[in-house]
């Protein structure tokens, strides 16, 4: 997920990992089937900012990555 572009939309296909980590990030709603949008890259790039289920949520590019999306 860490590679969509400004204002790219995908929906949310699987989430990797394991322990604490995979389940926050499904806590937070990184959930398949969800849609979500890339809303701003910092500066040097890391954090990302994602809207997602009517909330925008920032993430660590590595944690990002974690998270595989399919086009819409």
């Amino acid at each position: 997920m860490s590679s969509l572009t400004l204002r790219e939309q995908a929906v949310v296909a699987a989430v990797h990992g394991t322990g604490q980590l995979r389940l926050r990030l499904l806590e937070m709603g990184f959930i398949p089937g969800t849609k979500v949008t890339l809303v701003k890259r910092a500066p040097l790039g890391d954090p990302l900012e994602f809207s997602l289920r009517g909330s925008h949520l920032s993430l660590r590019t590595t944690e990002a990555a974690l998270i595989e999306v399919q086009n819409p």
